[in-house]
């Protein structure tokens, strides 16, 4: 009887145990997942991260830009790389191409989850380009500076409205029948672009030696330095609107491309630019004993310089 009793049990106990479903099945097989998201997306020649947005069960919304520099037109914008959630799969595979060439500048892309459910997301693409580049003449190099502006201590001179206190042959003069010239290489993960600058001396082959030769002599060339001699990099950030300007030994100096308009400096000063410059906040400091004089603006006071560009 008890053999029987136990007999009777083990039949039980396996009848109850199959009838217990597999806790990892559903897991390996995807029944539970129904996720279609596409987390992350680039394109080639995309500037920054694309904006990525689920709107509901069955639709989301991607916003991108594309340097279209880089393009002849949006009619083949190849997919580089795509993140999709877990288990999912796009329309779309890297190396293949969407066509943005319309109206309203869109395509889509379908993704779908291991269950079959699908999200179709809807791709904006806008139109980024880099304004900076080309070839600029450089029509003028001028400073603000001086101690004491509130007491009429501060001008916005031309370097070359003094040539008495720069070389003769190699001051500032030489620089105004240079050519620079913006050529883009890249586009930073965040957007920033960045590329080659070249200083091309002119027809004199002279480049600017920045040496006060009245007295006292003083080089200021790091003042006034801004653009390299020859060639060297360039960096455009988008965040803080600067940009960065390195010279081949590694040095760096910041400021600022800027369009046409005119600056109030304050006590009736200002400047205007007629097409475009590149702007420079100098850290120049106050010499009371000096004030009024040409040393001072140049030399110790300097406060901001501006090399006038006209587009080529």
């Amino acid at each position: 009887m008890n053999n029987l009793k136990k007999i009777l049990a083990f039949i039980l106990i396996s009848i109850a145990l199959s009838c217990v479903k597999d806790p990892l099945e559903e897991i390996e097989s995807g029944e539970w997942n129904n996720e279609r998201s596409i987390i992350n997306i680039a394109f080639q020649n995309q500037v920054g991260k694309a904006e990525v947005l689920r709107n509901d069960e069955n639709s989301g919304t991607i916003i991108t830009a594309i340097n279209v520099d880089a393009v002849p037109d949006l009619s083949a914008i190849s997919l580089e790389t795509i993140e999709l959630s877990y288990g999912a799969k796009a329309s779309l595979k890297p190396g293949e191409t969407l066509n943005f060439e319309n109206n309203d500048q869109s395509a889509t892309i379908s993704v779908s989850s291991p269950t079959g459910k699908t999200r179709e997301y809807t791709i904006y693409v806008t139109s980024f380009q880099e304004t900076i580049l080309g070839t600029y003449d450089i029509t003028n190099l001028v400073v603000y500076g001086g101690t004491g502006p509130e007491y009429g201590g501060g001008a916005v001179l031309p370097l070359t409205s003094k040539p008495w206190v720069w070389p003769e042959t190699d001051g500032p003069q030489a620089e105004l029948d240079n050519t620079i010239t913006f050529e883009i290489e890249g586009i930073t993960e965040e957007g920033n672009t960045y590329g080659k600058i070249i200083n091309d001396p002119g027809p004199d082959g002279l480049y600017a030696d920045f040496t006060f030769v009245a007295d006292p002599v003083t080089d200021v060339n790091h003042y006034y330095r801004k653009i390299p001699k020859g060639e060297g990099t360039w960096l455009r950030n988008y965040n803080t609107g600067n940009l960065i300007i390195t010279f081949s030994d590694g040095t760096s100096v910041s400021g600022n491309f800027v369009g046409a308009g005119t600056e109030d400096l304050g006590n009736g000063l200002s400047k205007t630019i007629t097409q475009n410059a590149l702007v420079f906040n100098l850290n120049g400091t106050n010499d009371w004993d000096k004030i009024y004089s040409d040393y001072d603006k140049f030399v110790k006071n300097p406060r901001k310089f501006w090399i006038d560009l006209t587009k080529l």
